[in-house]
């Protein structure tokens, strides 16, 4: 039955059977017993299903990754240890030393930094656009060595909103896919498979996982893009791979080819995988994704709102305000709202931040974004607080700028907390 995403939430992924468990069960083991060897080898050849060694897969994290495919539409998916983990996974499952990749200039810094610092050691370089470019800007980046266009929905902590369809058609014109990071929006509120992107990935980490209780990532395949169409530049996919006896991923797994391929190298090799016990985390709060996301979103939308009217702030960033430059690309590919990350830059720098921080008493200092709870931090006088006042300026990083992340909490007791903080500046 074609359920809506509510009801997928709560069943996508796992049916149980007569006297079965009503949860997903936790499959605790490293390894799967079988009568012969035969059985196994078939295994290991990629000619039947079943699980030998949970480096590359377990039943727990199977159920879970197919709950979040069906979220995003998508064909197939897998779980990672970390959102690191499923970016680095998703572009390096078809790339290669000498090949490029395009990317939006506004995402998340530890994904820059993993295109271009880590990933150029391995051989791969990179070319970085503007979020804003036009598509004439867009094709001016592509290489004929370019194997993927990457961004992020809603960009963490720019909040840039990503023109799906304009990336998406940029993309397919040179025959490459468009991966996309939709960790901020979720499912919920964000389909980009609807809008033309190939392969989502997630930090699970956040809004799906909700309560700050245990690190993941995942993979989600379209199954759209067609592989042997471009087998000239995707000769992982379209070519026989040596080291499962000649297997040619995209004949023999069709639209789970991209996911088969990651999981039986990529998971091989580096065995970044995410543990069944988180992944049985993961399932609960993908329980209450649908019930939850609209309550950061009042919440973000709400906390904007009040700062917009605020004689200490300068400036607020949030692409729910009419003031905002993406509002347009907001209500188009966010209708139902974008979710509870608010950024705000304070009058008087790093000095009303620091009196600010500490006023706090309901909204948590922390690193983390996209919890139940909500929790606040200023770069500068934490993440970025090596760097001058000069230096963050140049980075567009103001010294007074805050990122709140609202959580579940009353809207009102929110904005109470924010106004005594802003009152003892």
């Amino acid at each position: 039955m074609n359920y809506s995403q509510d009801t997928q939430c709560l069943v996508a992924g796992y049916t149980p059977g007569n006297g079965e468990p009503r949860q997903i069960p936790i499959i605790q083991s490293t390894t799967f017993k079988y009568d012969t060897s035969e059985d196994m080898g078939k295994l290991f050849d990629l000619e039947a299903e079943g699980y030998f060694y949970s480096r590359l897969a377990n039943p727990t994290c199977d159920h879970v990754a197919a709950k979040i495919a069906a979220l995003e539409g998508g064909a197939a998916a897998m779980l990672t240890s970390s959102g690191q983990a499923a970016n680095f996974f998703a572009m390096f499952n078809i790339c290669e030393a000498g090949d490029h990749i395009v990317a939006s200039s506004s995402i998340y810094g530890g994904t820059f930094n993993l295109i271009e610092v880590t990933l150029k050691k391995m051989g791969i370089e990179s070319t970085f656009v503007s979020p804003d470019a036009t598509e004439e800007e867009l094709a001016a980046a592509f290489k004929p060595n370019t194997k993927l266009l990457f961004g992020e929905i809603i960009a963490n902590p720019a909040l840039t909103v990503l023109d799906i369809e304009k990336f998406a058609k940029a993309a397919h014109e040179h025959g490459v896919p468009l991966i996309v990071d939709n960790t901020f929006p979720t499912p919920i509120n964000c389909r980009p498979i609807e809008w033309g992107a190939d392969i989502v990935t997630h930090s699970t980490t956040k809004y799906m996982d909700g309560h700050g209780a245990a690190l993941g990532g995942a993979i989600i395949d379209s199954g759209n893009f067609d592989w042997m169409a471009h087998k000239e530049k995707f000769p992982g996919l379209c070519e026989p791979d040596e080291s499962y006896h000649g297997i040619v991923y995209a004949e023999r797994f069709g639209k789970g080819a991209y996911i088969y391929k990651a999981v039986a190298q990529l998971m091989r090799d580096f065995g970044s995988m995410q543990s069944p016990q988180s992944a049985f985390l993961l399932n609960l709060g993908l329980e209450s994704l649908h019930v939850r996301m609209p309550r950061h979103a009042e919440n973000g939308l709400a906390v904007a709102e009040f700062l917009e009217r605020q004689p200490q702030v300068k400036a607020v960033n949030y692409p729910g305000l009419p003031s905002n430059k993406y509002y347009d690309l907001a209500r188009k590919y966010l209708p139902n709202g974008a979710c509870g990350v608010v950024s705000f830059e304070l009058e008087g720098g790093r000095a009303a931040a620091e009196k600010f921080m500490k006023a706090l008493k309901l909204i948590n200092i922390e690193t983390h974004v996209a919890d139940a709870r909500s929790c606040c931090l200023n770069p500068a006088t934490s993440t970025h607080r090596q760097m001058t006042d000069e230096q963050l300026a140049e980075a567009g990083i103001p010294a007074g700028l805050i990122r709140v992340s609202c959580g579940l909490e009353g809207t009102m007791d929110l904005i109470s907390d924010l106004k005594q903080a802003l009152d003892a500046i």
